[in-house]
């Protein structure tokens, strides 16, 4: 789903130390959860698990599964499905199918045409390539955007530049009225979906999208086929659905969309589109926008066509009319598992979609291929002898690229038993070569920085931890993670269960082949990670994640790195919105922050005491530090939007994937509803307190061991 991969993973940020206890002469450094004397054995477990990824397993899959076009809701999608849950189960992983239904739109009507100065038809279509033999496979979903509103209407263009609430700002000033208008507006700076919602807001009676050459064609590079960007009739597909009220099926929010399930209707539904938009080529564009009259655009606002960027409105009127059939559409997810020989009610999780709008071999194939491998290489670490702890759940999601739909209607089915036994989610995507990148909880950074730590980078032979990674202020050192906003499958998760979650991956964003029918094996094997290296470190890194996550005596979460980092935020808040009241939220950071403390203090004692306590004593224990992310969670919801319940992160209404922290304060203070403020101020105190309530619990249930 994700538009380039520092918006679907927010990435590293800034240097950090390691805190954890400190290592006997004797032994390497050791592993948060682990005692002193458990160190070797895990290490070694690891070691092997990691050697067995193959980089030519993940090819095989990749091949196999991006071989037909697969969107959600069709028969492909249910192929890749079952591929998938036959090898699990060739493993010796116990694995399903389980299907859900959700609203989704294909489009049956696709007309765009300038009538005049002059006379053009939109060519709405992606040559083939003789080069790429996928680029000519039936069965390819037409280009378009998932929830557009349906509608036949003619009006002069508007260009809006990438749509943002600046940009209508600028054409206010500049006198010009997008009421009555067709906006046009060029991908890039803020997610899709946020460009139809603004247009309609400001009057607009339809929305165009497209794709300029100066962030995604030919201004970059070659464009492909013998370049990695986008040619001149590539188009990007992609849902607009407004989830940032809620992702999922549109009919069901916060209930499970399953056949005989209640349902809204499409009047009711808060997060469809009110206005017709399309995603257009700039192949297609150019003729359109150089019809266009009125003041030049600001020079910020060109882009690399050959022609004067000019903002309209009009000369130029076009007509655009979209149908769509509106029905519901099967989504099916693969859930395997190996089960836990300790704590089987205690659950880790790793997910990754598997519909894409086409062929989608970087997206998601890339990440899918690479779980498939942690499966194989986790099964047959238990034919060798292996018994994780925790039950180990690997997950393949249908409808992704439509709204999270699958992830979500799993997790909104289940969230009572997620609730219960989820301990970490982990989410990947798309996967590339280059550096990485991880977004996530707090509770994860010390975590994440320690499986870094001892995995190494196929290209420089050095840790992860040790490596370059995209990052403000450049350097190398101790990673933080970065916050999750949206995009991808771990929205359901964690901002609607309060599973501490991770999103993480390698590299690329796709380049111009995203979510186009270029997006294939070939365009993969020329331009990406032809040999599979970065996919095999993804599945070494996923592998140790699971693997600490399942045997550690001790879950490995830490809560000093969530006091800082909501103290960050509050102090963002402050220095914009000085005369905000956040003394109740400072009191409670200052509880979180002690009890942190005696935590960490109290665990290093606790993890050589792995042998004292009775199972029942652990299993309470390790419940009380899981559950600890859930005390941030709103029964309410954000206003205005109550799917959303985390009260440190959420996407923002108007920024789409990007995040908004402390969304319940922030957006109130932006809005100018300083009342509204000071009750989200008061809600988030409630969270603090009580999380801090709950460590203090654990630190108690460690003393008690």
């Amino acid at each position: 789903m994700k538009l380039l991969l520092s918006l679907a993973l927010s990435l590293v940020l800034v240097q950090t130390a390691l805190t954890q206890s400190p290592a006997p002469s004797n032994l390497a450094p050791p592993i948060r959860g682990f005692s002193p004397d458990q160190f070797a054995a895990q290490r070694d477990r690891e070691a092997k698990a990691r050697a067995m990824a193959q980089p030519e397993r993940i090819r095989t899959y990749m091949e196999r599964m991006s071989a037909d076009p697969h969107h959600a809701g069709s028969a492909g999608s249910r192929a890749v499905a079952e591929y998938a849950s036959a090898l699990m189960k060739e493993w010796g992983i116990d694995a399903r199918i389980e299907s859900f239904e959700g609203l989704m739109p294909y489009p049956t009507a696709r007309i765009l045409e300038m009538t005049s100065p002059t006379v053009f038809k939109a060519k709405l279509q992606e040559p083939v390539l003789p080069e790429d033999k996928d680029t000519s496979d039936a069965g390819q979903l037409p280009t378009f955007n998932a929830y557009s509103a349906s509608g036949d209407v003619t009006g002069q263009l508007v260009y809006v530049n990438y749509g943002t609430p600046d940009d209508y700002e600028t054409l206010r000033k500049l006198g010009i009225d997008v009421r009555g208008k067709i906006a046009i507006a060029r991908y890039g700076n803020g997610w899709r979906g946020i460009k139809p919602k603004l247009a309609a807001e400001n009057g607009a009676i339809a929305c165009i999208l497209y794709s300029d050459p100066k962030e995604d064609g030919y201004y970059r590079g070659d464009v492909y086929p013998k370049g990695p960007y986008r040619p001149p009739q590539g188009v990007q597909r992609g849902s607009v659905m407004d989830m940032a009220v809620y992702p999922g099926d549109p009919l069901s929010p916060g209930w499970a969309s399953e056949k005989g399930a209640k349902k809204l209707s499409r009047e009711e539904a808060k997060t469809l589109v009110k206005i017709p938009v399309m995603p257009i080529s700039y192949g297609d564009a150019a003729p359109l926008l150089r019809a266009l009259a009125g003041p030049v655009a600001p020079e910020r606002w060109r882009g690399a066509l050959a022609l004067t960027y000019h903002v309209g409105p009009g000369p130029a009127t076009v007509r655009l009319k979209l149908d769509f059939d509106w029905s519901t559409k099967p989504v099916h997810n693969v859930i395997g598992m190996i089960p836990g020989s300790v704590d089987k009610d205690q659950w880790v999780i790793l997910g990754n979609h598997h519909d894409a709008w086409v062929n989608g071999a970087s997206d998601p194939i890339s990440g899918a291929s690479s779980l498939m491998e942690t499966a194989r290489v986790l099964s047959r670490m238990v034919k060798n002898g292996w018994k994780p702890k925790r039950t180990i759940v690997f997950a393949l999601w249908d409808g992704e690229e439509f709204g999270m739909i699958g992830s979500t209607e799993w997790v909104e089915k289940n969230k009572a038993e997620l609730d219960r036994k989820a301990v970490a989610y982990i989410n990947t995507d798309s996967n590339g070569r280059g550096p990485f990148g991880a977004g996530g909880s707090p509770l994860l950074e010390q975590f994440v920085n320690e499986v870094l730590r001892d995995v190494n980078d196929p290209a420089t032979g050095k840790s992860l931890l040790d490596s370059p990674r995209p990052k403000r202020g450049g350097g190398v050192g101790g990673a933080r993670l970065g916050a999750l906003g949206s995009g991808s499958d771990y929205v359901a998760f964690f901002d609607h269960v309060g599973v501490s979650s991770l999103n993480i991956g390698f590299g690329g964003d796709g380049g111009g082949a995203y979510h186009s029918a270029y997006d294939s094996f070939a365009y993969f094997q020329k331009f990406s990670d032809a040999d599979y290296a970065y996919g095999r470190t993804l599945s070494q890194v996923t592998s140790t994640m699971l693997m600490r996550l399942a045997d550690a005596s001790l879950v490995p979460l830490q809560f000093g790195d969530l006091s800082k980092a909501v103290r960050i935020y509050s102090e963002e808040i402050q220095k914009d919105f000085p005369a905000a009241d956040l003394r109740e939220v400072a009191a409670q950071l200052a509880r979180l922050s002690a009890a942190a403390r005696s935590f960490d203090d109290e665990a290093v004692v606790a993890c050589r005491r792995t042998g004292a306590g009775s199972v029942e004593k652990w299993n309470k224990l390790n419940r009380a530090i899981y559950r600890a992310e859930r005390r941030l969670l709103s029964p309410q919801g954000l206003p205005g939007r109550e799917w959303y319940k985390h009260q440190i992160y959420a996407p923002g209404l108007y920024t789409g994937y990007g995040v908004k922290t402390l969304p319940g304060i922030r957006e109130a203070l932006e809005a100018g509803r300083s009342s509204e403020a000071s009750q989200q101020a008061k809600s988030l105190a409630r969270a603090l307190k009580s999380c801090a309530a709950q460590v203090e619990e654990a630190v108690a249930l460690m003393k008690g061991l």
